[in-house]
């Protein structure tokens, strides 16, 4: 019995990382839109059931009088919701860093733009694996 053994080239670890994430033998065709796209929308998944159980009340109409939607501030299922940002902050884009404090953001409606951004982000990448 003879065993042939070949060598193979080395592929750096960049290479084989583009061919795995481009591999249609994979059992989910991943691409490079689903690189962005299912972080995104794992982020924007995750915040969304965090914040509509546990989210404070949020300054809604900049004149310091919170609005509570989440279900440990006496919502339910029904009457829960996601708070808009404070019409205070505009239609500014709040990031978590630009806030004095995460309870500042949170006062404010972050989570309710944090929520909105990375889900049109992840549908955009979903509507771009179809010219993958």
């Amino acid at each position: 019995m003879t065993a042939i053994l070949e060598r193979r080239e080395s592929e750096s670890l960049w290479g084989r990382f583009c061919n795995w994430i481009t591999s249609t033998e994979n059992r989910l065709y991943i691409g490079w839109f689903g690189v962005l796209m299912i972080p995104t929308l794992l982020t924007a998944t995750s915040v969304f059931i965090i914040a509509f159980i546990a989210a404070p009340p949020v300054d809604i109409d900049g004149i310091r009088e919170p609005v509570s939607g989440s279900l440990l501030y006496g919502n339910n299922i029904i009457s829960g919701a996601i708070i808009p940002t404070s019409a205070a902050i505009g239609l500014h884009f709040y990031p978590i860093w630009e806030a004095a404090s995460v309870d500042e953001w949170l006062y404010n409606g972050g989570p309710y733009e944090l929520i909105v951004l990375h889900f049109l982000l992840g549908v955009a990448c979903y509507m771009g694996r179809e010219w993958e």
